[in-house]
């Protein structure tokens, strides 16, 4: 578990990935040097990471949401070189280990082939369902609320960064720069200069731009367990059309959600819910969710182990899903 100078710092680092450490350590009112050394520690102990990602709803991307079915043996091989693809934002194996649930961005004008060729050409899948993702209500800038509570309305204010939301279409240009901060969003600009072959200015100026139009958002990675969450479950709920906004909207609000969206399909509602046990879910499930007007249905898909969360990188591919054996081991 962490302490409470830990979570500190992971909020911090939530509401601003690339804040100096001098600058989280004022608000903190601890040294520099000792922020440094937490980082680090979390690093190397608990798997922190910060990743620069750009936001769908104003890239003109595209999230599709892919659950697999796939025959007992297979699933570990299958969903592994799915996370080491780069179109792939999420990855999870979850009910009784044949299921995998993975997201998919795409341009929305380029070939969509991971859903028309390489899943139709891997053995072992016996099932697929695709969603489109339309709304994000919970997720994506927006993070879990157990992992953003280490700080005061006060300190909050003092590192928050001000974002006047507006479409910013990505340009060729801006694919190494993404790439680089999907790996580290904290790189340095000298770094993100030898990524991109653009000056250490033109990286700078073309890096404000995009988190200002909140194009660009950073994302904290780390296990859900060090906060206490220690059981989870995907909820994919059925929602009477005319009721899924509001529902959507109630739920972004439970403390217990990590992920909340709308999608295509006969649920038209994702949910990932982090809990502290299999009672809590299920307090979770029949006391707040069962008092909810307007879900129809809710089917509860627990996960087994996560191999990707939000960063979207990977190394290629050869068309197929799953890399050869030799490049498995």
């Amino acid at each position: 578990m962490l302490d409470d100078l830990d979570r500190a710092l992971v909020h911090a680092l939530q509401l601003d990935g690339r804040a100096p450490f001098a600058r989280i350590g004022a608000v903190l009112g601890v040294s520099t040097q000792t922020v440094a050394r937490r980082y680090r520690r979390l690093r190397a102990e608990a798997g922190l990471r910060v990743v620069g990602l750009a936001d769908p709803h104003r890239t003109g991307q595209a999230q599709w949401l892919v659950r697999l079915t796939v025959v007992p043996g297979v699933a570990q091989r299958v969903a592994t070189a799915l996370a080491r693809r780069r179109d792939t934002t999420w990855v999870k194996l979850a009910g009784g280990g044949t299921e995998i649930c993975t997201v998919v961005v795409t341009s929305t004008d380029r070939d969509h082939s991971l859903l028309l060729r390489d899943i139709p050409r891997t053995a072992g899948i016996t099932g697929v369902s695709a969603h489109r993702m339309l709304r994000t209500y919970l997720g994506g800038p927006s993070a879990w609320q157990g992992r953003v509570d280490g700080l005061t309305e006060e300190q909050q204010a003092r590192l928050a960064r001000k974002v006047s939301p507006s479409p910013v279409p990505l340009t060729e240009a801006d694919g190494p720069l993404f790439t680089a901060l999907g790996q580290d969003g904290r790189a340095g600009q000298a770094e993100l200069s030898a990524a991109t072959g653009r000056s250490p200015a033109v990286v700078a100026r073309r890096l404000a731009d995009l988190r200002a139009a909140g194009a660009l958002f950073f994302d904290v990675e780390i296990d859900a367990g060090l906060f206490g969450a220690t059981t989870q479950a995907l909820l994919w709920m059925a929602v009477a059309p005319a009721d899924l906004d509001a529902v959507g909207t109630t739920l972004a609000g439970h403390r217990e959600l990590a992920v909340v969206a709308a999608t295509t399909g006969p649920t038209n509602l994702l949910a990932h819910a982090l809990c502290t046990d299999a009672s809590d879910l299920h307090r979770y499930l029949t006391q707040r969710l069962g008092a909810i007007d307007g879900i129809r249905t809710c089917e509860t898909a627990p996960v087994l182990r996560t191999l990707k969360s939000a960063s979207p990188i990977g190394t290629p591919f050869d068309g197929r899903i799953g890399p050869s054996e030799r490049s498995t081991r």
